[in-house]
């Protein structure tokens, strides 16, 4: 488990500047846990104990609207971290994170990450150089999309949803296994919003919507929507 733990860390981008004995310092506590689908993770508002990287498994962020909706703010799958904040503030969370599978994942409890951090100053200096350029990427891409419409959003977020399959966008009849309220949580938009404007894509020959899923028949094409 050691050594898949060390792997594991070296595929973050959080990690990526750590040295070889760095990485084993982080791996050295790291502890292995399992979720059943359809589970939380963690709730919105709860303390910060750990962070963890995904092993396998899909999972949703989701973050409460003050109208009572779950706004989706991102999907994970393996190789994605999330909760990383709690290695340094041992705040509250900001978000709630579900399984939309079964998940393994890489635990690393925040109390020993931090007694990692403060006997290793090389550590703790390369972490938040790291955290920071994600904190960077994260507030550019808020800030484009507070500028995007609701078509825009949805055709984005099909557009990434092929894009972390690594799917040639030349490939036709690409199918995208998600509901329409699960597209909408994930855009930021309601589910009516949503089908007006799947129905607008079906009419132009760009998808065909069926239960639970929408087949995306010339991805290149979405890129006319997004701007």
């Amino acid at each position: 488990m050691g050594e898949e733990s060390h792997e594991l860390l070296r595929r973050v981008p959080l990690f990526a500047e750590l040295s070889g004995s760095e990485l084993e310092r982080i791996a050295s506590v790291a502890v292995p846990r399992s979720f059943p689908k359809g589970v939380r993770v963690f709730h919105e508002g709860d303390t910060s104990d750990a962070c963890y990287i995904v092993r396998a498994g899909d999972l949703r962020v989701t973050r409460e609207h003050s109208d009572g909706r779950a706004i989706a703010l991102a999907t994970l799958g393996p190789g994605d971290i999330f909760g990383e904040l709690a290695m340094l503030d041992g705040g509250s969370r900001s978000a709630s994170v579900e399984t939309l599978s079964d998940s393994e994942l890489l635990g690393l409890p925040a109390s020993d990450v931090r007694r990692v951090i403060a006997t290793h100053g090389d550590i703790a200096a390369k972490l938040i150089v790291a955290i920071t350029r994600r904190l960077r990427q994260t507030n550019e891409r808020v800030a484009r999309q507070s500028f995007q419409t609701v078509p825009s959003r949805v055709a984005g977020v099909l557009a990434q949803l092929i894009a972390e399959e690594a799917i040639p966008e030349d490939r036709q009849g690409v199918t995208v296994r998600m509901t329409q309220a699960d597209l909408a949580q994930l855009a930021g938009t309601s589910r009516e919003s949503v089908s007006r404007f799947l129905a607008t894509l079906e009419r132009a020959g760009v998808v065909a919507v069926g239960r639970g899923r929408v087949t995306v028949i010339e991805p290149r094409r979405l890129r006319a929507y997004i701007f």
